[in-house]
C-alpha cells in the first residue's frame, strides 16, 4: 500500500485520539461591566417604625458569566459608602458617621463571588463575601440574568437579598439598639451590563 494512502487511512484515528487527549478549548466566557446611567443599588430599613429607603450614587460591577462555563464564572462588585442618598441630607450626615457606616475609614463595600451556581430558567446564586467596615461574611446573593440580544448588546442582572447591618459592625454606641433603627436592611439592585470590548 502507497504510504501516502496508508497515512490517510490512519488520519482518523489519530484526530480522534487528539480530541481525547486535547479537547477543544472553549471560548472564554463573556465579561460584563455596569452602564451606571441605567442601573441602580437601593437599600430599604425601618426607622422609628416607618419604611425608609436609600440608593448608592456610585458603584462598579463586574460579572463574568456564561450558563455554560458556570466554573469560570465571578462577581465583583464595589460600593463607594459615602454615596448614599436616603433623600434627607441630615440623616446622610448620619448615616456616614462613625457609628454607623463611618465612610470616612471605611470608604468602600465589597462582594465578591467566584461561585455562581443556576438555579432554573433565568436564576442565579452567587456565593461569596461581603465585606462592610471591615467584617467580611459569607453571603449568597440570588439574582436573574436575561442576555439582550441588539445592536449593542447587554444583559439584565437584578435581585434582593437581606443582610443584617449589626452583622457588619453598622450601628455603634446608641445605634447597637434595634428600638428606633431596624437590624434587618433589604439591598436591592437592578443593574443592566454589557460585554468588555
Amino acid at each position: 500500500m502507497p504510504t501516502t494512502l496508508r497515512s490517510l487511512r490512519t488520519l482518523p484515528a489519530a484526530l480522534a485520539a487528539l480530541l481525547i487527549v486535547c479537547p477543544l478549548a472553549h471560548a472564554a466566557p463573556p465579561t460584563y461591566r455596569l452602564e451606571p446611567a441605567q442601573s441602580s443599588l437601593s437599600f430599604t430599613f425601618t426607622q422609628a417604625g416607618a419604611t425608609n429607603n436609600g440608593e448608592f450614587k456610585t458603584f462598579e460591577t463586574t460579572l463574568v458569566l456564561d450558563p455554560a462555563q458556570l466554573a469560570a464564572s465571578r462577581l465583583e462588585v464595589s460600593v463607594q459608602i459615602g454615596s448614599l442618598d436616603t433623600g434627607d441630607k441630615d440623616r446622610d450626615t448620619t448615616l456616614r458617621s462613625g457609628d454607623l457606616f463611618d465612610a470616612a475609614k471605611f470608604a468602600q463595600a465589597r462582594f465578591t463571588a467566584s461561585s455562581i451556581t443556576h438555579l432554573d430558567a433565568n436564576r442565579y446564586v452567587a456565593a461569596g463575601k461581603l465585606t462592610i467596615r471591615d467584617v467580611t461574611r459569607e453571603l449568597r446573593v440570588p439574582f436573574t440574568f436575561d442576555a439582550v440580544a441588539g445592536a449593542r448588546p447587554a444583559a439584565n442582572m437584578a435581585g434582593s437579598i437581606v443582610i443584617k447591618r449589626l452583622d457588619y459592625g453598622v450601628g455603634q454606641g446608641d445605634w447597637k439598639s434595634t428600638e428606633w433603627v431596624g437590624n434587618d436592611v433589604t439591598v436591592s439592585f437592578k443593574l443592566l451590563l454589557r460585554p468588555a470590548s
